[in-house]
């Protein structure tokens, strides 16, 4: 018969899972008026805050709907985004797409970004992480009970001038030591910084990234976020520069108290002379699926909503 093939075959007769992963999350803009969903929106979910070092580009930035898709290799990530639009090209279009790559530890520990210091060291852990991220109760919004936000920023680094500058002004914007990603007050990565100890700056500077991120204190403990960050390559720009950089991905429970409070502390840090945030956005995580005859985002479209 002249119809087209089950599968687009990128992967072969018989592809396995190569652990994919789909999470699909919502963006502000689809509960506009065009879908009957204005009184659905989570209250957090706001478009975009656009802070003073940012530069968001239109082509890069919102969506009413998030897919990130992960696997262990790009061709299997490249299969699923070509039997999504296969299935979806008469309802949805694509506004943007960047292709994130994560780096082995090396040599050990956290893996590093492309400035060369590892990155997310500072990650809560365990039950301590889970009390962070999910929406574990709203009797206002009921349906968004397992859910939890996500902020995508799509940050471009400066890596030819970044690599001018010394090893100690290096270490001394971040906080950390690049070869062992140590605070520089500690000896080895997971060493706790003790600011209390260093009240003036001397050993961690006072505007350093990870003291103005993680103050470390009982006010700002719930302010933390859940990191999930990549790398990405587009090449050149027309300058012959290179387009690379960082795709920042955090989840939290409240985009305000958490994520945009830790963005205002870090607002004018000696790192923003080397990045510029040119993109993404604020989304929403569906609820997962819970039963056989469920689907995502049924709990947004119930009770006589438009589906």
């Amino acid at each position: 018969m002249a119809r087209p093939p089950a599968d687009n075959g990128v992967l072969g007769a018989a592809p396995d899972t190569d652990g994919l992963t789909v999470t699909v999350a919502v963006g502000s803009s689809l509960f506009d008026d065009r879908f009957g969903l204005a009184n659905r929106r989570p209250a957090s979910l706001t478009p975009m805050r656009v802070f003073r070092n940012d530069r968001p580009e239109s082509a890069w930035t919102g969506g009413d709907l998030l897919i990130q898709i992960c696997a262990n290799h790009a061709d299997t990530v490249h299969r699923a985004v070509r039997e999504i639009l296969r299935a979806t090209r008469e309802n949805m279009q694509i506004l943007w797409r960047i292709r994130g790559f994560g780096s082995p530890p090396r040599p050990e520990g956290t893996p590093r970004n492309l400035m060369g210091f590892k990155d997310g060291t500072g990650n809560p852990q365990g039950a301590d992480a889970q009390s962070l991220i999910w929406l574990d109760h709203d009797v206002s919004q009921p349906w968004t009970v397992g859910g939890t936000f996500v902020v995508v920023r799509l940050i471009r680094m400066f890596t030819e001038f970044w690599d001018r500058i010394s090893i100690n002004e290096q270490e001394r914007i971040f906080g950390r030591r690049r070869d062992s990603g140590a605070p520089l007050d500690g000896n080895a990565e997971f060493d706790t910084p003790d600011y209390a100890a260093d009240p003036k700056g001397f050993a961690v500077p006072a505007d350093a990234h990870i003291r103005l991120a993680n103050p470390r204190t009982p006010e700002t403990a719930r302010q933390r976020l859940i990191r999930r960050s990549y790398n990405y390559d587009l090449g050149v720009d027309d300058n012959g520069n290179l387009q690379s950089g960082h795709i920042f991905v955090c989840f939290q429970q409240n985009i305000q108290q958490q994520f945009e409070t830790v963005q205002s502390r870090l607002d004018g840090e000696p790192l923003e002379d080397y990045v510029q945030p040119f993109g993404g956005g604020y989304f929403f995580v569906l609820p997962g699926i819970r039963t056989s005859s469920d689907w995502l985002g049924r709990g947004m479209l119930a009770d006589g909503v438009a589906r």
